[in-house]
């Protein structure tokens, strides 16, 4: 038992000592909810040729219903990011989870193309409000030597989410129909949701910024580190509490140049993300391949994006994570522009499909360490908010561009071209950051350790 003669900070203590039970336990619980993020977010792209033939709504047309959840996503990942700079991480987290269980269930009542819209677009709000504080509660339960590892490896989650959905749509459409996807994928982030009510706390290190009760910090961590007194916690926190409107502070103290820049990749890579998920089952379809190759598709994109997630952050602390970056753009250029001319050959596109989900999705794992480690924990869920609100402008810009194009009577080989090119764009992106950063005069000085 500690003596009293020495204090320490929250931070101090979560650097100096290996993850406990109680850590790990809050990481996953953190990862679930992703992972039925993902599920809610994806499975619409596996849905959308049964909807079609069912609906008579014709493909061509389902655009707008991809862009509507992902435009719900924009604006809760914009707006419940400060307000869990205000109120706490664990409530918003809560609440949104609650929120796209009930649309996801409504949703599989649509009978019409405006009904079908408007339960995307309400779904995607509780969507929205979720990962933001997934990746929040992480980075600020594990210590900053991990953070990279642990942030990438969450992002996981979502191509998870998405193989489930791709096999419980295999299975179910046949059997039960597309709306039995939507029953899915209400029940289980409701029961997500009763089991963050009892076992998710609240942020330590948010509580310890903004001057909470010292007893709610010190029950927390008890859990951590049982064998020091609470009297030995110090009440000055080991961050200061930024006042006025949290949006403002990603552009102030240095951090415009690097915000920005983090901005750019995220909204591409999203937009490549998207545009995959959302439109090669169907450009498959049209390329005369039954329903089960474009599940089987996404089904490897998922498997390589849990597989690239999982080794993003661990690569980056090894090497430079601009170079893991600029690495994985050139390849993801390359390989979706191969896509194109693959359609001969099922086998080879899948393997195709499987490495590109590496390098593309394992990119936003590491685009979310990134943001994470960069904004203090005052700011920390508005800085993945925001960077993941403009992240969603490109996921709803690519299954709509793809739309575009069909109408056109684009081919799917031209549409695969074309979604290479943001691939290529990204790339130069990360190698401009790359330059600026090693010119680190340009960077405030203040902010020049932590510019992504």
């Amino acid at each position: 038992m500690e003596s009293g003669l020495r204090t320490y900070t929250v931070r101090e203590v979560i650097e100096g000592r290996s993850l406990s039970r109680f850590q790990m336990a809050t990481v996953a619980l953190c990862a679930l909810v992703v992972v039925l993020d993902g599920f809610d977010a994806q499975c619409i792209g596996f849905l959308a040729p049964a909807i079609s033939d069912d609906l008579a709504i014709p493909l061509k047309n389902f655009g707008p219903i991809f862009a509507a959840s992902l435009f719900g996503l924009m604006i809760a990942a914009m707006f419940v990011g400060p307000v869990a700079d205000r109120v706490g991480r664990k409530w918003p987290a809560i609440l949104s989870t609650l929120a796209f269980a009930a649309f996801s269930v409504l949703s599989a009542r649509a009978y019409t193309f405006t009904g079908l819209r408007l339960l995307r677009f309400l779904t995607g709000l509780g969507l929205g409000g979720s990962m933001p504080n997934a990746v929040a509660l992480t980075s600020e339960y594990v210590p900053r030597r991990l953070q990279h590892v642990f942030v990438a490896m969450l992002f996981a989650g979502m191509p998870l989410g998405a193989m489930i959905a791709s096999v419980a749509s295999a299975k179910m459409i046949p059997a039960w129909g597309w709306r039995s996807v939507f029953y899915l994928g209400g029940i289980l982030p409701l029961l997500m949701a009763l089991a963050l009510l009892l076992l998710l706390p609240e942020s330590v290190q948010f509580l310890t910024v903004r001057g909470a009760d010292p007893r709610k910090i010190a029950a927390i961590m008890k859990k951590i580190a049982p064998e020091i007194s609470p009297e030995a916690f110090s009440r000055v926190p080991a961050e200061e509490r930024l006042p006025g409107v949290p949006v403002k502070h990603l552009f102030t103290e240095g951090r415009a140049l690097g915000t920005i820049l983090l901005w750019v990749p995220y909204f591409l890579n999203l937009l490549i993300i998207y545009f995959i998920v959302s439109w090669l089952p169907g450009l498959l379809r049209q390329s005369a391949m039954p329903i089960s190759a474009g599940v089987t598709a996404i089904f490897m994109f998922s498997l390589g994006g849990a597989i690239g997630s999982l080794i993003e952050g661990r690569m980056m602390n090894a090497w430079s994570p601009y170079a893991v970056l600029l690495a994985e753009f050139v390849v993801s250029t390359l390989l979706i522009g191969s896509l194109a001319y693959l359609g001969s050959s099922f086998s080879l596109m899948m393997a195709v499909t499987l490495v590109l989900g590496i390098v593309v999705q394992g990119a936003q794992g590491g685009l979310n360490a990134l943001a994470a480690t960069f904004y203090p924990t005052a700011v920390r869920s508005t800085g993945v908010g925001w960077a993941l609100g403009v992240g969603r402008v490109g996921s709803i810009a690519g299954p709509l561009l793809a739309g575009v194009l069909l109408k056109l009577e684009w081919s799917p080989q031209q549409i695969l071209l074309a979604g290479a090119a943001p691939a290529g764009v990204a790339a130069v992106a990360v190698l401009i950051s790359h330059w600026l950063r090693a010119n680190a005069t340009i960077f405030h000085p203040a902010a020049e350790a932590q510019q992504p």
